[in-house]
């Protein structure tokens, strides 16, 4: 490289998250030059329906881009890669001639296809989902999602039929847009949310596809997270020709962000949900216990799997007493307001918003809070948020040590509410584990860029980002095992109350 002031390269890296779009911009040493954020509007059209705009989050993405330049000083005809991280189920169909979405992109969180995945599985076809592609009959995947739009959009499922309309997860869809709908991929980790790719093959499963009644036309193909997706092409703020060299779903990016590249390795991300993905090596694990099999990372020929389990309400919970309560101007706030009181004073919330995910599986289930006094303040309610985030991860954690038969010691944390150290430390508490928290906690973001970093030649290897120093804050258990347990009998109750 040359020595002017523009002959330095850097990384773009885009997070597309369900609330908001995160751009960072990192050197050729991984350190954070830049950092936006864009939030978008969230659409609640019918109890349990959550959409989004396709056109809101797209511009989320040039806003957040713009920013991100501006405020790095940064030339954007420095920009040597582009890394790709997303929402992974959230799901859309789009015209291919115009780009343009038939309806809104269904969000993970929606659960209007709970009656069609009852269905299937009364038809008895959850094994062989299961079997497959290592996921569960649930509203939280895409493929169902697929088959409601085809289906409740007049005309679409017959010019998907003739190859006029290409299904995409966020990933996709971005790519087209940046690629200027040239381009129509995905990748192996977010293929394998759709209940449609088969694990072992990383392929498209035409016998799944038949099930759904899903058109392979409309899918995108399936490549590897690291290589040459496509390039730029009349994408606002960028110039032409910037290869994007690396997508990923958003847990996925943050447990490359994180290292985890070994057989044993885990991370839990604490965004609008918290989810935790422990790296089982080579091959799949399929999990007795409500844990889902996922592809970690498909790189250089090899693919790793994980297995995951999702608490669909996390950061969601804090939001919900922000906006909805009202109760915090704030997400920020949480942490002094919870710090206020000595205990819960009884109060126990089960954030079901969305369903139960690990290891309960159940659509149906509705938030509870229960144990409700006089004295109940504010000071109760925001403690009993962060003990119910908590628990729902103890929950997966525990039901993934089963599945591997052995204990998980050590987890990596990473997301906005890891910031929270009174949260860390709950948590450590009552999963008896010790967690490490780097220093910068957009690791999503982070794993996007180190990817895109390794296909633009930054870095040869993952042993050599592995080398890359990264400060890092321990939380130890400071709870007796007596008392972790008393604490998680009770809420074993509250989960079962609100299943009744």
């Amino acid at each position: 490289m040359g020595k002017g002031p523009h002959s330095q390269k850097f990384i773009l890296a885009i997070d597309q998250g369900t609330t908001g779009t995160t751009v960072v911009i990192i050197d050729s040493k991984a350190r954070l030059r830049a950092k936006a954020t864009c939030e978008f509007k969230q659409n609640f059209p019918q109890p349990g329906w959550v959409e989004h705009d396709p056109e809101d989050i797209w511009n989320s993405v040039v806003k957040a881009i713009a920013q991100a330049l501006q405020e790095s000083r940064i030339s954007s005809s420095q920009i040597a890669s582009i890394g790709l991280a997303n929402q992974r189920e959230t799901s859309l169909l789009w015209e291919r001639p115009s780009g343009k979405a038939v309806y809104p992109a269904i969000v993970w969180q929606d659960r209007r296809t709970a009656a069609f995945c009852e269905s299937l599985k009364k038809a008895g076809r959850e094994a062989l989902f299961h079997k497959k592609t290592g996921l569960f009959l649930d509203p939280y995947f895409s493929g169902t999602k697929i088959r409601w739009i085809l289906d409740h959009v007049p005309g679409i499922s017959a010019r998907a039929q003739k190859g006029e309309i290409a299904f995409g997860t966020i990933d996709s869809f971005l790519l087209w847009k940046l690629s200027g709908g040239k381009v129509h991929k995905t990748d192996a980790t977010n293929a394998s949310r759709t209940l449609l790719m088969n694990l072992k093959t990383l392929e498209w499963d035409e016998k799944l596809c038949s099930i759904l009644n899903v058109p392979m036309k409309i899918l995108p193909e399936i490549c590897p997270n690291v290589g040459v997706f496509g390039a730029t092409r009349s994408a606002p703020n960028l110039p032409d020709g910037i290869p994007i060299s690396a997508m990923a779903g958003d847990q996925q990016a943050a447990l490359f962000g994180q290292r985890g590249f070994s057989k044993g390795d885990a991370k839990c991300t604490f965004g609008t949900g918290s989810f935790i993905l422990l790296n089982t090596g080579e091959t799949p694990v399929s999990s007795r216990w409500g844990n889902v099999s996922t592809v970690a990372l498909y790189f250089n020929g090899r693919v790793s799997y994980a297995l995951e389990g999702g608490a669909f309400i996390c950061g969601a919970a804090v939001q919900w007493l922000r906006d909805g309560l009202k109760i915090i101007r704030s997400s920020s706030e949480i942490e002094k307001l919870a710090s206020s009181v000595p205990d819960n004073g009884g109060v126990q919330f089960v954030p079901a918003f969305a369903g139960l995910g690990v290891p309960y599986w159940n659509p149906e289930v509705r938030g509870l809070i229960c144990g409700l006094t006089r004295g109940i303040g504010r000071g109760h309610l925001a403690l009993a948020t962060l003990e119910a985030i908590s628990l729902q991860n103890v929950d997966i954690l525990r039901a993934m040590a089963k599945d591997i038969h052995g204990p998980i010691k050590t987890l990596r944390v990473d997301g906005g509410a890891s910031s929270n150290n009174l949260l860390m430390q709950i948590q450590s508490d009552y999963s008896g584990v010790r967690l490490y928290r780097p220093e910068n906690v957009e690791t999503t973001a982070l794993g996007a860029a180190l990817m895109a970093g390794l296909g633009a030649g930054f870095w040869k290897s993952l042993e050599e980002i592995k080398k890359i120093r990264i400060q890092e804050k321990k939380f130890i258990p400071a709870m007796g095992r007596k008392k972790r347990e008393e604490r998680l009998e009770i809420w074993r109750q509250a989960i079962a109350r609100a299943q009744k």
